[in-house]
C-alpha cells in the first residue's frame, strides 16, 4: 500500500490493530470503517478529502489489511464490534461521527446497539445490515471453506482478484486491484481470506436487525445504485426501518462506492457532516 500507510498500533482482544489519524487534532472526529474483503485503503481518498475540516480516524480490522492475521483468530462480526468499542475508548472519543461501509456497517451498528458506543451521527455505505446477506460466491465458500483453503496459490489469487473486481461497477484500476488483493495472498493471507468468510454468520445481524428503530441519531444511508453484492432494494428496506434516515443513491456506482464514485460519495458525506 505504497500511498497509504497506517503508522500506529493498538493491541486488541482479537490481535494487533493498525490505525492512524488525519487532520487537526481539535477538529470534530470522524471514524471510517471498511468492509470485507477490503481494508482502510478504500477510504484513502475520502479520508484525505475530509481531513482539512475533520479529525479522521482510519483502521484495519483484525484479520484485514495490515492488521494482525493469525491462526485461530476471532474475526467475526461479534469480535469486530467489541474491538471497535475498545478502540473508541482508546482514542478517547465519546461521540464521533461514524462512516461505515459493508461489513463495517454491521460492526458500527453492533457497537452502538449492543456495547453502548455512542455516535454523533452515523453514515452507512452499502452496509451489511439486513438478512439475507452474502453473495452466492460468499455462501459457497462459507459452506466449503476446507476445500477452498486447499487451492493452489495461483488459483486462489485468481479467485480473489475476480471476487474483488466484481464489487466495482466501473472497473478497478489495476494498481488499486493489486493493492486490495495483496493482503489475501501468501502463507498468511490465503488462510486469512477463508477464515473471515468462514466466521461470517448472519446471526450477528439477526441479533440487531429488530432494533434499528431504536437508533436515535442522524443517519445517512448511501448506496451504489448498481450494487450487485447487496441489491439497492435493501437500501430502501433499511431506510424504512431507521427513524428519520436519509437515503442517497449514487448512480454509476457498484458496491465499492469509494472507488466507483469517490467525488459523489465525498460530497454526500460532507453535506451530512456539516
Amino acid at each position: 500500500m505504497r500511498d497509504w500507510e497506517l503508522g500506529r498500533t493498538y493491541r486488541s482482544g482479537s490481535g494487533e490493530v493498525r490505525w492512524d489519524v488525519l487532520g487537526d487534532q481539535d477538529a470534530d472526529p470522524v471514524v471510517l470503517l471498511h468492509g470485507t474483503p477490503f481494508s482502510s485503503y478504500v477510504w484513502r481518498g475520502v479520508a484525505r478529502a475530509l481531513a482539512p475540516a475533520h479529525r479522521v480516524y482510519v483502521w484495519d480490522m483484525p484479520g484485514y489489511g495490515t492488521s494482525e492475521m493469525s491462526d485461530g483468530q476471532d474475526v467475526s462480526l461479534a469480535a469486530q464490534g467489541r474491538v471497535f468499542t475498545e478502540l473508541l475508548a482508546h482514542w478517547g472519543l465519546d461521540e464521533p461521527t461514524v462512516v461505515a461501509h459493508d461489513f463495517g456497517g454491521a460492526v458500527a451498528l453492533r457497537a452502538n446497539l449492543l456495547h453502548g458506543a455512542r455516535y454523533r451521527a452515523l453514515a452507512l455505505v452499502d452496509p451489511v445490515a439486513l438478512a439475507p446477506w452474502g453473495s452466492p460466491f460468499f455462501r459457497l465458500v462459507g459452506a466449503n471453506t476446507e476445500v477452498f483453503e486447499q487451492l493452489p496459490p495461483a488459483l486462489h489469487g485468481a479467485l480473489v482478484r475476480e471476487y474483488v473486481s466484481s464489487a466495482s461497477h466501473r472497473g478497478l484500476h489495476p494498481a488499486v486491484l493489486d493493492t486490495l488483493v495483496d493482503p489475501w495472498l501468501g502463507d498468511v493471507g490465503q488462510p486469512a481470506f477463508y477464515r473471515q468468510i468462514a466466521q461470517a454468520d448472519q446471526r450477528h445481524t439477526d441479533e440487531i436487525q429488530g432494533r434499528y428503530g431504536e437508533l436515535e441519531l442522524p443517519v445517512l444511508i448511501c448506496w451504489g445504485a448498481s450494487d450487485t453484492w447487496i441489491p439497492v432494494a435493501k437500501a430502501h428496506e433499511l431506510a424504512a426501518l431507521v427513524p428519520g434516515a436519509r437515503l442517497r443513491l449514487i448512480d454509476g456506482a457498484g458496491h465499492i462506492v469509494q472507488e466507483d464514485a469517490p467525488a459523489e460519495l465525498t460530497a454526500a458525506l460532507t453535506a451530512f457532516l456539516t
